[in-house]
C-alpha cells in the first residue's frame, strides 16, 4: 500500500484504505483466550496464524488486501513474529459487498480459519516444527502429583 493512511472520516468511500476491515492474527488464534483478543470460537480458529498466511488466503479470494506493520495492542510479546495487521476491502463504494460470501468481517475471519490449515506450508511441516503432543505435558503433570 503506497497510499498514506489518514484519520477516519465518515465521508470516505469504501474503496479508501481507511474504510477497509482490519484483521489481526490474534483474532483467529486458537491459542488465545477471548480476553487476549480471539474473536471466533476455537473450532473456527487456527493455531498461531501469521499475517503472511492470512494475506495468502485472502489474495486467493480476489479481495483487495493490504499489510501493515502494526502490533495488536493486547499482544504481550513484541517479537516481529507477532507483528502484522491485514486490511481487506469487503464493500464497494455504494456499500454492497464485493463478494456476497464475504459480507461481514466475521465471514472473512471464518473463511481464513477454514483455509489456513489447507495451505501447503501448514500441511508439509517437518516433524521438528509441528506442535508438541499433549502427552508429554500430561506426564510431567502426573509426576508432580505423585510427589
Amino acid at each position: 500500500m503506497a497510499t498514506m493512511i489518514t484519520s477516519w472520516n465518515p465521508e470516505k468511500k469504501h474503496s479508501d484504505v481507511e474504510r477497509w476491515v482490519c484483521i489481526y492474527p490474534a483474532y483467529i488464534n486458537s491459542k488465545k483466550t477471548l480476553a487476549e483478543g480471539r474473536r471466533l470460537p476455537k473450532s473456527s480458529c487456527v493455531e498461531n496464524p501469521t499475517h503472511q498466511e492470512i494475506r495468502d488466503v485472502l489474495l486467493a479470494t480476489g479481495l483487495r488486501v493490504g499489510v501493515e506493520n502494526k502490533l495488536y495492542p493486547r499482544e504481550r510479546s513484541k517479537e516481529i513474529l507477532y507483528r502484522g495487521r491485514i486490511r481487506v476491502q469487503i464493500k464497494n463504494d455504494d456499500g454492497t459487498p464485493i463478494k456476497p460470501e464475504f459480507s461481514t468481517r466475521e465471514s472473512v475471519m471464518k473463511y481464513i480459519g477454514e483455509s489456513i490449515p489447507k495451505l501447503k506450508t501448514r500441511q508439509n511441516r517437518p516433524v521438528d516444527q509441528q506442535p508438541q503432543t499433549t502427552q508429554a505435558s500430561s506426564k510431567s503433570k502426573g509426576k508432580k502429583g505423585r510427589r
